[in-house]
């Protein structure tokens, strides 16, 4: 069966050969090398969600909530449920998830494989530390129970491993309790860059969540603005319904161009930094409009135009974050290109819970672009410099062409992954990267 299993940044969205979960339980056995790999819901914008050369095993069907405990907050479910579902079931428990990224439409599945973040990492860490156990079918065996005290090696790999050491079944979760859903936002309207690096220590100690968008376009003086989003869950007082049921707009079609240039993201950009008032502003925001704003508007990614769209995330040290952060976002300008979602985060000192853990201490910087050729991958390569140059990682999650050895340097237990990857299954990223260094 054939379908447009497309990652989100869409470079490449033709139509790939897939199974179910039930044909490859009974072909795994007799699967030869690198013939499968899983996919969850397509939020990953690279390569690391396909197999071109083999069989992509779609477990959007594995989607049940299998138990909730309204008292512990552990939750067990198929890997194939959405973020939005386990919220669904659990808010109106008061129970919220502990680590949740941009989107609430990321698989169970994906987002343990994916070791995700969100903007508490600095308080919570990554979505592994609070996934108790899972069930990984292995193509050569059976069913494993893993956790930190059964087959923990294969725990550890997993978390962040990209979907590469086995089919996840079942995942047991902690969600963590709030007095409500719902948020106190703080919204801080910083006029430089070396304004948000003056505040953030205080910030990230006083509250919950933090997160910066900044004007990646803007230059001179005004170079580095931005708002930075710090919030915690508001009050068991506050009276908005724990599942809004807010308008979902959608972009209908993809356009010939992408709409998303520089002319058009300078205008958005003043005009989303001037509609938060100078200073701080205190109010509260509906989780949905906090966690997921993006959400709010199904496809948004096909603003991209027909070429897609790159994203690059990386992580520095913090003592030199500052500095490149800057370099990083000029180097872009200079390109001639613009992100429409630039965000800035500091994440924690927490412990990897993965081999191949993205988040580590430093701070992390998110640059959306249009896929403009060669021209957009010469400056990918740039910014990949910069980031290595200072100590720093790529994030393989959101890759779609980053040089084997900026992988290698990025994660250099990758060859521990390598040695308990299922041998059924491969992803296209896996392939051009480790699978590049070991031959």
């Amino acid at each position: 069966m054939s379908a447009d299993f497309a990652s989100w940044g869409r470079i490449d969205p033709r139509l790939r050969a897939s199974i179910s979960v039930d044909a490859y339980e009974e072909a795994r056995l007799t699967a030869g090398r690198d013939a499968f790999l899983p996919f969850g819901n397509g939020r990953s914008y690279g390569d690391s969600c396909h197999n071109d050369q083999g069989r992509l095993i779609d477990v959007r069907p594995r989607s049940r909530i299998l138990s909730f405990d309204a008292g512990t907050g552990i939750l067990r479910c198929e890997a194939g449920v959405t973020l939005r579902q386990v919220l669904e079931r659990a808010v109106p428990h008061r129970f919220f998830l502990p680590v949740t990224p941009g989107t609430a439409f990321v698989t169970v599945g994906g987002a343990l494989a994916n070791d995700v973040h969100g903007k508490n990492h600095h308080s919570r860490g990554t979505f592994g530390r609070h996934v108790l156990s899972f069930t990984l079918l292995r193509s050569e065996g059976e069913s494993l129970s893993c956790s930190r005290q059964h087959n923990a090696d294969l725990f550890r790999a997993t978390i962040g491993g990209m979907g590469l050491t086995g089919l996840i079944g079942e995942v047991e979760l902690r969600l963590m309790k709030v007095p409500s859903p719902h948020v106190q936002q703080h919204a801080i309207r910083f006029d430089r860059l070396d304004d948000y690096f003056r505040m953030i220590d205080r910030i990230d100690g006083e509250h919950e969540y933090s997160v910066a968008w900044i004007d990646q376009l803007a230059a001179g003086r005004a170079a580095g603005r931005g708002i930075l989003l710090a919030g915690d869950h508001a009050d068991g007082a506050c009276e908005f319904p724990d599942v809004p049921k807010g308008l979902r707009l959608a972009v209908p079609f993809r356009p010939p161009v992408s709409l998303l240039n520089r002319l058009t993201l300078k205008a958005f950009n003043l005009a989303y930094f001037r509609k938060e008032k100078p200073g701080e502003t205190v109010s509260t925001v509906k989780w949905p409009g906090y966690f997921y704003p993006l959400d709010a508007v199904r496809d948004w990614n096909r603003l991209y135009g027909p070429r897609g769209l790159y994203q690059h995330q990386s992580v520095y040290p913090q003592a030199q974050a500052p500095e490149i952060t800057a370099r990083l976002m000029e180097t872009a300008r200079r390109a001639g290109h613009g992100s429409f979602l630039t965000v800035l985060k500091r994440f924690g000192d927490e412990p990897a819970q993965g081999l191949l853990s993205f988040a580590r201490p430093g701070f992390t910087l998110t640059l959306d672009f249009p896929n403009q050729g060669e021209a957009t991958l010469r400056l990918l390569d740039r910014l990949d410099e910069i980031v290595m140059a200072a100590g720093g990682a790529v994030n393989p999650y959101k890759d779609a062409r980053m040089r084997p050895d900026v992988f290698a340097a990025s994660f250099p237990d990758w060859r521990q992954l390598e040695a308990l990857r299922d041998p059924a299954l491969v992803s296209d990223f896996w392939r051009r990267t480790a699978l590049h260094l070991r031959h």
